[in-house]
């Protein structure tokens, strides 16, 4: 049974998808959205994961969430709220006792920095400076379309412009810059600091959604990749939306479908209708079929080009590239309930008003960079990390919507979680084993944790590429390394979110600039769409 035709159909309700129909309707298309699954919001959802504790499924902080479509798509007018922490802080507790609280109060930073590495004050300093300079020029390039290599003029023009930007940096800066689009995280803060926890303190954001090792060349992008957020105006800011990262993508929905987007969900995608050469529509799973003159697809580009679209419709040379298209992240995602707020052995003599201030903020189980290095190689040889990197946020500390009165949920981010496991071993014969191992390890430092904990919910590698359509369980939609970024993504001459078939874009992470819950992707294809309308070559 065929459905009306519609302008633009667009694959996928997690937040790309949301705001490129947002954007599209409010230009006066006619937009239909497909879910495949019951819930709006891919992985920025919220979940009641034990009765009364709510979190945030897969993604869990604001952080890179752009401010221009915040105010574009009116996302405060239908219902999102941002809380801010009081303090922007992380959290190291160290094996031996003692700790490192990176906070943004300097006098307190100072006095932390000088009593373990006098030497490192002033260019930890400069280094946030750096990163700080090397991220505006990234908040511009995030907004707009890259290059496609080997295109004509309109490409040069794109190019030129950038050039412009980093010529505008002073030589020492542009210098930085060039070397963190390449250079291992480790390498690049061995140029700075001398402290290996004020360097694991920086590092950590180098391996969110990332499987690599400290010596991985490009992990120093992706701690710029982490740094280019802003919220109200304030650069490098993280927050919590007020009832999970779901209250993101439900604000999104509401406010496309105030201007008149159509989302259905329950709704699986079977294949993309390609005709004469050009896409005009899905078929669903239940076998009816939705029309529209532009297809645009919110998913992992090589499941689109390996599942939704039949080959006979792709190059031979694309399809070998898509099949080769690096997808893995090493993440195991956890929430918990938990009866008390965890009493860290570290921090136990100081004021409960200082712990509560403290437990705030981001909590880091890795002390070291040669902590990162162990955990990435045991996933490589065994699987999965038997002394894992944890980042830890207690969102019910601000937000009291989520946990019953005195009680709180805690997100655990963990790494290094190999997707492909040795010895034929599924991720479903040892979830449970490796989830009770991570409650063990953060036991190991707040003796009070395992006892407290009274519910979990577990998403492994496997859960996160079954569930939500991550391949290889990869957060970004593809690995954020050189090769795969900017005018690479998701491959050289298809940077601009148009595919190879006619009339099909490309509107998720898996497009530049690449993962995280900014919506970026999402803007830059819906501009794309509408200059084609408008240009009049989608038929």
């Amino acid at each position: 049974m065929a459905i009306n035709e519609y302008d633009v159909v667009i694959i996928g309700a997690g937040h790309n998808g949301l705001t490129t129909a947002g954007y599209l309707c409010r230009a006066g298309y006619k937009v239909k959205v497909v879910e495949q699954r019951s819930v709006v919001g891919g992985t920025a959802i919220t979940e009641e994961f034990h009765p009364g504790f709510r979190n945030s499924v897969c993604s869990y902080v604001v952080g890179l969430l752009n401010p221009k479509i915040v105010k574009d798509l009116e996302l405060y007018k239908y219902g999102l709220e941002i809380m801010m922490p009081e303090e922007d802080s992380v959290f190291i507790p160290k094996p031996d006792g003692g700790f490192l609280l990176v906070t943004s109060d300097e006098e307190e930073m100072r006095k932390q920095i000088e009593a373990i590495s006098p030497q490192d004050y002033d260019n930890w300093n400069k280094l946030h400076e750096l990163l700080e300079q090397c991220a505006d020029v990234m908040r511009d390039i995030v907004l707009e379309t890259p290059p496609n290599m080997g295109g004509g003029l309109g490409d040069l023009l794109k190019l030129g412009k950038v050039a412009n930007r980093i010529r505008k940096l002073d030589s020492n800066t542009q210098h930085y810059f060039a070397k963190m689009m390449t250079m291992s995280v480790q390498e690049f803060l061995d140029e700075w600091l001398e402290s290996d926890i004020l360097k694991a303190s920086l590092s950590s954001t180098s391996f969110i959604g990332t499987m690599a090792s400290p010596y991985s060349p490009g992990t120093a992008y992706v701690l710029l990749h982490h740094y280019f957020g802003e919220i109200d105006g304030e650069k490098g800011a993280w927050g919590h939306a007020k009832g999970g990262m779901g209250s993101i993508t439900q604000a999104m929905a509401k406010s496309a479908e105030a201007y008149g987007a159509d989302i259905e969900v329950d709704a699986p995608v079977k294949q993309v209708i390609i005709e004469n050469g050009k896409a005009c529509g899905v078929e669903l799973e239940d076998g009816r079929k939705i029309y529209g003159r532009a297809i645009a697809a919110n998913t992992n580009p090589k499941l689109l080009f390996n599942k939704l679209v039949a080959p006979q419709h792709l190059d031979p040379e694309f399809l070998r590239r898509m099949n080769n298209y690096r997808c893995i992240s090493g993440t195991f995602r956890m929430n918990v309930a938990i009866t008390e707020m965890p009493k860290f052995s570290c921090i136990e003599h100081l004021s409960e008003e200082a712990q509560a201030k403290i437990l705030k903020g981001m909590v880091s189980l890795s002390p070291s960079m040669k902590h990162y290095e162990i955990a990435f190689n045991d996933a490589i040889r065994t699987g999965w990390s038997k002394d894992p990197s944890l980042e830890i946020y207690i969102p019910s500390t601000l937000d009291d919507t989520l946990a019953p009165e005195g009680q709180h949920v805690m997100s655990l981010f963990c790494q290094h979680f190999n997707p492909n496991l040795p010895d034929g071993l599924s991720w479903d014969d040892i979830r449970e084993e490796v989830a009770d191992h991570i409650i063990e390890h953060v036991n190991m430092y707040a003796p009070n944790f395992k006892a407290s904990v009274i519910g979990r919910q577990i998403k492994s590698p496997l859960d996160l590429e079954r569930e939500f359509g991550l391949i290889g369980g990869d957060i970004f939609h593809g690995v954020l390394a050189f090769d795969q970024m900017y005018s690479m993504r998701p491959t050289s001459g298809y940077a601009d979110y148009r595919m190879p078939v006619k009339n099909l874009f490309l509107c998720g992470s898996g497009a530049h600039p690449g993962g995280g819950v900014s919506g970026c992707p999402g803007h830059n294809a819906a501009r794309e769409i509408i200059k084609d309308f408008k240009w009049k070559r989608l038929a």
